[in-house]
């Protein structure tokens, strides 16, 4: 049977070569390459027999845990497809990605089980349901589900599934630029090749041409890597995938929170080599435990720390270079639509979030008065643009996929929306999101679905919802209100509202009341406006 450029092929030849090999570790779970083979195989089989086949969707709904790459191997093994579920969504958000996604199937921790049973009727192809035992002692008998543990229970270890292809698809939901999560479709060997290092992510040889050279990268020794950010998140989930197509040792934090204390417990107890954060918003609290407790641990096996998906300010990239001089310090540039899109060179003049190479698949885009792209000059800014490998488009949204996919001399150009500028040195600096999308520690917030949540308190008359810079998250959601006459309004209780409707990171940090929230005349919002209110502090509530 030929092999292909697609996940579980490639898995498998690693796993032949070193199946022996420690492959994955999550607090007291441990799995060599060859026992995660297995497992996988064996739920693949279960899968397989409940009616998952090619082209399907099964829900992750998970924390941190071995069961959720098993899931991944297991769907893609069978030609499914493994769908991230934000487990910090509420039930309004729930629902819609049970609906938007067209799941058949979901592997979920026990504590999840009341909430797909409050929202299951929004997704009448779920069947089938697995749920991984915790300590929540939650009752599954609403949801109908079999135990993680039973249902591998007889099956088959054996890999006798059907041949794969390049094209099968892998899909990364996305909070995105649009309110709710959209599903970025992207194709295995474009996923592989744009934010999977291609083969070549720690090989001196570089990227791969034929998918049984996988093996041939494998080093002679595991270089052992924990990536921050839980799985559900693209920027963890695919470092995953590159430490274990380079038959590396991955290590996940158990924790459901960032305890900076207990991750450089685990840093030293696996003797990590290197560590993969979500910006300023994990860096902060790691570089201030050691800060406070210096020598406490022993880090000399750490050689890099990585980051990508949220600001890397300098000052945090120099901690850590001061605290540990031997190690390499990495921000790259990258996003679930456009893979990892190179690592700052130092940006220019101190200008935007970095400096990144142009090449013939990374540009710079703008639009004339008829919205048709090109690509800009020197000196000219506009969008962030990358073509060759990337996704086929947003799984059920083809109005969204016409916006941001785009054809330009005759090749198609995925739109980032990141504002850029091509320097008079054919290089490219970043600015950042040119919508109103809020980046705040690695998460995206919508605006105006969180200014939806905060209308359904009845003091509120009218909401913008802004990005005023934080230090550890380096934005946080900022609302800006008028309040109902005859009524009175603190940020707790707006809190408390918002949490209803959106998950936690969604939720204002900061309130500011106004008699009037700034619109133009035509009703649209007047965004400037409401951020120099919030950034002025002079209206600002607790």
């Amino acid at each position: 049977m030929a092999r292909h450029f697609n996940i579980a092929d490639l898995y498998e030849l690693v796993a032949d070569r070193v199946s022996d090999r420690v492959a994955l570790v999550c607090g007291a779970q441990r799995s060599t390459y060859g026992e995660l083979e297995q497992r996988a195989n064996r739920l693949a089989h279960f899968l397989a027999a409940q009616g998952v086949g090619a082209g399907q969707h099964v829900g992750l709904y998970l924390y941190n845990c071995n069961e959720y790459l098993e899931g991944m191997l297991a769907c893609f093994k069978l030609r499914a497809v493994p769908i991230n579920i934000n487990y910090r969504y509420v039930e309004e958000e729930l629902a819609y990605i049970l609906d938007n996604a067209d799941l058949v199937a979901c592997i979920h921790h026990r504590e999840f089980a009341p909430h797909i049973a409050a929202v299951r009727s929004a997704a009448p192809a779920l069947k089938t349901l697995v749920y991984v035992d915790d300590s929540s002692g939650e009752n599954v008998a609403a949801v109908q589900g079999v135990s993680y543990d039973v249902a591998l229970e007889g099956q088959s270890s054996e890999r006798d599934f059907a041949e794969r292809a390049d094209d099968d698809l892998f899909v990364l939901y996305t909070g995105g630029t649009t309110g709710m999560p959209k599903g970025v479709m992207w194709p295995h060997k474009s996923v592989f090749y744009a934010a999977m290092g291609g083969g070549g992510y720690f090989h001196p040889d570089g990227v791969i041409s034929e998918p049984e050279q996988i093996a041939d990268r494998i080093g002679d020794f595991a270089i052992v890597g924990i990536a921050l950010a839980p799985l559900m998140h693209g920027a963890c989930w695919w470092y995953a995938c590159i430490q274990l197509l380079s038959g590396n040792t991955l290590v996940l934090n158990p924790s459901h929170h960032l305890v900076a204390a207990e991750v450089w417990d685990i840093v030293e107890r696996e003797r990590v080599n290197s560590l993969t954060i979500v910006g300023d918003a994990m860096a902060v609290p790691l570089l201030d435990a050691l800060e406070a407790h210096p020598g406490r641990w022993d880090l000399s096996s750490v050689f890099a720390v990585g980051s990508g998906g949220a600001v890397f300010s300098a000052s945090k990239q120099a901690g850590f270079q001061a605290l540990m001089p031997n190690i390499m310090v990495r921000n790259t540039f990258g996003s679930s639509e456009a893979g990892a899109m190179g690592s700052d060179g130092g940006g220019k003049a101190g200008e935007g979030l970095g400096n990144v190479a142009r090449s013939e698949f990374m540009s710079v885009l703008a639009a004339d008065a008829e919205g048709h792209y090109r690509h800009v000059a020197a000196g000219e800014k506009g969008i962030f643009a990358r073509c060759g490998h990337i996704p086929v488009g947003y799984y059920n949204d083809p109005v969204k996929t016409a916006a941001t996919f785009v054809p330009v001399d005759n090749r198609l150009w995925l739109l980032t929306g990141d504002e850029a500028k091509l320097e008079e040195d054919d290089t490219i600096t970043v600015y950042g999101r040119g919508s109103n999308c809020i980046n705040t520690g690695g998460e995206k917030v919508f605006p105006e679905e969180v200014e939806q949540a905060l209308k359904n308190h009845p003091a509120v008359f009218d909401c913008l919802i802004v990005a005023t810079p934080d230090e550890r998250l380096g934005s946080k959601v900022t609302a800006v209100v008028a309040v109902r006459e005859g009524h009175s309004l603190d940020l707790p209780s707006l809190q408390a509202e918002a949490r209803k409707h959106v998950a936690g990171y969604k939720v204002p940090r900061e309130l500011h009341l106004v008699s009037e929230v700034p619109r133009a005349p035509s009703g649209k919002p007047a965004y400037p406006k409401a951020l120099g209110i919030a950034l002025s502090g002079e209206f600002r509530a607790g």
